[in-house]
């Protein structure tokens, strides 16, 4: 299948976000958060009162309306589509559910060859719902570029496996480990699930794309390089050709960064726990960072987030010196649901106030 531009996408040449994730100088230091859209935000909760979560990502107006309000709210500089990185198993015929409190949840976990074999494949026509989000979208969005996502092949591999969410990913490392012949299946199999998700999104008009790896902090660097990092190539070599900026982003990968900036995306995203000026020597030069301002932080009161927050400006420009192509500001990982939406604003007007990175 041909990624191919549609007549509705914008002109979005000097938009922030994507002149920093172009390697140009940007007119304003860019930002937008990592679940901006959501739980946060009251509108989000009485829009999302008595729907379901899988089926708000399979409602196209919904979708666009719960995209769009972070950006009303806040003047980020990026929309990111409102959906789930199970939306492509679920519409692949996978029985799932996203259980309130509990997270995705899989009638009968894949474990054997047989199970893997037994998978179905995603069709185009069966994320139209989501496309016909993203066209909603890219005619509501006149300045803000969209950024569609998926989940990585490793992270959805672990729900599948373990049957939903995990601490210690015992039965994913056991399979991995255990039967690679049969891992490597698998992965395969959610690789090109993955990557006909993308293709849909982009070729609905997506100004770029983000793979989260969620999970991938809970591999070893060997393990990583051997189990997960060929399947993560081929998803950003896949879609390499519709021509947009690709983001790379995973928790607690401290220690994967190098290899996580080998897969093929242009941006690297980094959680809190690793500072952008060593996260940059870490990834090498060439590729720009994003991030990575503590979810927690935002908790903390007025003083201590713009200390924070100027202490990774500073990082980020130490960063590009050392040759990152540019930064975006983001958080190290997720809003977190009790997060005072005010002081989300508050943030995003504090970083749009610093000067732009060189």
């Amino acid at each position: 299948m041909t990624v191919m531009s549609t007549p509705t996408r914008r002109r979005l040449s000097e938009a922030p976000f994507l002149v920093a994730a172009t390697g140009g100088t940007p007119s304003r230091r860019p930002v937008w958060f990592m679940r901006q859209a959501g739980r946060s935000l009251p509108e989000y909760r009485e829009l999302r009162a008595g729907v379901g979560m899988l089926a708000s990502c399979f409602d196209p107006e919904l979708v666009c309306e719960i995209t769009m309000q972070p950006v009303r709210r806040h003047d980020v500089d990026a929309a990111i589509l409102f959906s789930d990185i199970v939306v492509p198993l679920k519409a692949a015929g996978i029985d799932l559910d996203i259980v309130a409190g509990v997270g995705p949840v899989v009638a009968q976990p894949v474990r054997t060859a047989d199970a893997v074999r037994a998978l179905p494949r995603l069709r185009a026509e069966e994320v139209g719902a989501v496309a016909e989000g993203v066209r909603l979208l890219v005619r509501e969005l006149s300045e803000t570029p969209l950024i569609g996502f998926a989940g990585a092949p490793f992270t959805l591999a672990s729900y599948l496996v373990e049957g939903g969410p995990s601490r210690h990913h015992e039965r994913t490392k056991a399979l991995m480990l255990g039967e690679p012949a049969v891992w490597h299946d698998l992965m395969g199999v959610l690789t090109d699930i993955t990557v006909e998700f993308l293709r849909a999104q982009l070729a609905a008009g997506v100004d770029a794309i983000q793979l989260f790896d969620s999970w991938a902090g809970a591999l070893s660097l060997a393990q990583y390089r051997e189990f997960v990092l060929p399947h993560s190539e081929r998803v950003f070599a896949e879609v390499a050709a519709a021509g947009v900026p690709r983001i790379h982003f995973g928790v607690g990968t401290g220690e994967l960064l190098g290899a996580m900036g080998e897969a093929g995306a242009d941006i690297v995203g980094v959680d809190w726990r690793t500072p952008l000026n060593q996260a940059v020597r870490r990834v090498g030069p060439g590729k720009g960072l994003q991030g990575n301002l503590d979810p927690a932080v935002l908790f903390a009161g007025s003083e201590v987030i713009e200390r924070e927050v100027r202490r990774i400006a500073r990082e980020a420009d130490e960063a590009i010196a050392l040759g990152a192509t540019g930064h975006i500001f983001n958080l190290g990982h997720g809003v977190m649901p009790d997060t005072d939406p005010t002081v989300i604003t508050d943030t995003v007007a504090l970083i749009h106030s610093l000067p732009a990175p060189l």
